[in-house]
């Protein structure tokens, strides 16, 4: 990286990316958990999240800046859901996206981190496909 201030705005992409990244885990994790009772998927979903966290750095958060965040604003179709399936999708796109811009950032700093996230998105493909047949 070029210098602090772009070493900075990077940290804050994988802050938020590891964010949206636990933040979806744990809904599929919920899903499975509590309304479909299938111990095995939320089991697997719960092993990506604590997968997740071994990249977690808490002194990343002081890269964090919601207050101008000039996309934090939901657009209309992140506000409708019409169903459970779209939820589902949705949430594994979320999921399947920031691994892709983890494994991406983090080749400029940690390639050990680079290869769990690409190994996390090859694993949520796996578990979308899963997913998708047992409940849809």
């Amino acid at each position: 990286m070029t210098d602090s201030s772009e070493r900075a705005k990077v940290q804050r992409i994988i802050d938020a990316n590891l964010n949206r990244l636990k933040e979806g885990l744990r809904l599929l994790e919920d899903l499975n958990r509590y309304l479909w009772d299938d111990a095995e998927l939320g089991y697997n979903f719960k092993a990506l999240r604590h997968e997740v966290s071994k990249a977690s750095d808490p002194s990343r958060l002081r890269f964090r800046d919601i207050r101008n965040d000039v996309q934090k604003s939901s657009i209309e179709s992140e506000l409708q859901r019409e169903s459970l399936q779209n939820v589902v999708a949705a949430n594994f796109s979320r999921t399947q996206e920031s691994s892709r811009v983890l494994e991406e950032l983090f080749k400029l700093e940690d390639v050990e981190h680079s290869e769990r996230f690409k190994k996390i998105r090859y694993e949520l493909y796996d578990l979308e496909k899963i997913l998708q047949e047992k409940r849809f």
